[in-house]
């Protein structure tokens, strides 16, 4: 039996492989694809949470661009006291942790929602969506500035004893400085990257000629993410990082865990495979096998080793 598990913050996960936040609803969409089962995977992650409910933008909100989508939905979600009551009680049923994905415009949003999730005892993890812009401060997003984004944090902290993991932005010139103030706060690991901004003009029949702008996702901005998990894992600064942008191979997986990622998360690749995490999983677990190793940690301690001959990954349409 290979052993795919890793821990992150005290957090006991089967394997490294989740879905990222946006792109998963709360647990139930995927269930109704035959050969799916949220028990396979290494952790469930939330569609963001905010304190009030929100309607999002009008459609059309999704711009498929080359290699990649811009999203521009607006955080669409019930609000906070209706997932607990109605969302949360659904992921009971699976044995594997769940992380709820908290947004908001404020700081002070974000201990008000957490507060309220914490009567929940669903609730493993919170993902704290620090990419939101703070309509306090003119709409500059809280994870784009160290000071903002440690308030953030210091909120949250006295809230709850549950791991915190800020999603960090990719739109600033380095992201460790936001890592550092996230932190010292008490943070307890990191996921990033969140999508890029970026504009495009849509071409349907009903919208032609119209610009768009939103966050880019998919397969376009995957270099991006490695690199920026990468100067993270090199700058040593002791917690766990969750990376994700543009995974949708075996490999994709690979070049992220040996960058310095501790587990990932499949976004984009959910909405052309709905199947792709499992398969994921079971290419993982025969990749370690392959190389000789009966677990991550083995496979990490002897550098990463690589199958004897390059191999062609299976079709996963």
């Amino acid at each position: 039996m290979i052993d795919l598990s890793v821990c992150i913050a005290g957090m006991k996960m089967q394997n490294p492989i989740m879905p990222a936040s946006g792109c998963f609803g709360y647990g139930e969409v995927y269930e109704c694809v035959d050969g799916f089962d949220n028990n396979k995977l290494g952790a469930i992650v939330t569609k963001g949470t905010s304190l009030l409910a929100r309607d999002g933008n009008p459609q059309p909100r999704i711009a498929e661009v080359p290699m990649g989508m811009i999203n521009f939905i607006g955080l669409q979600n019930p609000g906070v006291e209706v997932v607990v009551r109605e969302k949360l009680p659904y992921l009971f049923r699976f044995k594997v942790p769940v992380i709820v994905n908290v947004s908001g415009s404020s700081v002070d949003d974000y201990p008000r929602v957490v507060e309220i999730l914490e009567t929940s005892d669903v609730v493993t993890a919170y993902e704290l969506n620090i990419s939101c812009p703070n309509v306090k401060e003119g709409g500059v997003a809280f994870g784009q500035d160290p000071d903002m984004a440690a308030k953030v944090v210091r909120a949250v902290r006295p809230i709850t004893k549950k791991p915190l993991i800020p999603k960090l932005t990719p739109n600033v010139a380095s992201v460790v400085p936001i890592a550092k103030a996230v932190i010292n706060e008490g943070a307890d690991a990191i996921s990033l990257i969140n999508t890029l901004k970026a504009r495009a003009k849509l071409w349907t029949s009903d919208n032609r000629g119209k610009y768009v702008e939103g966050g880019l996702s998919g397969p376009c901005i995957r270099t991006v993410a490695v690199r920026m998990v990468s100067d993270l894992a090199k700058a040593n600064l002791g917690v766990p990082i969750i990376g994700l942008g543009g995974i949708e191979s075996l490999y994709d997986v690979v070049e992220f865990l040996e960058s310095g990622a501790t587990a990932v998360q499949v976004g984009t690749a959910n909405f052309r495979n709905p199947l792709i995490m499992m398969v994921l999983i079971k290419q993982l677990e025969e990749y370690i096998a392959e190389v000789g190793c009966q677990n991550l940690q083995e496979w990490k301690q002897k550098g990463f080793p690589m199958p004897k001959e390059k191999r062609e990954l299976p079709d996963v349409e």
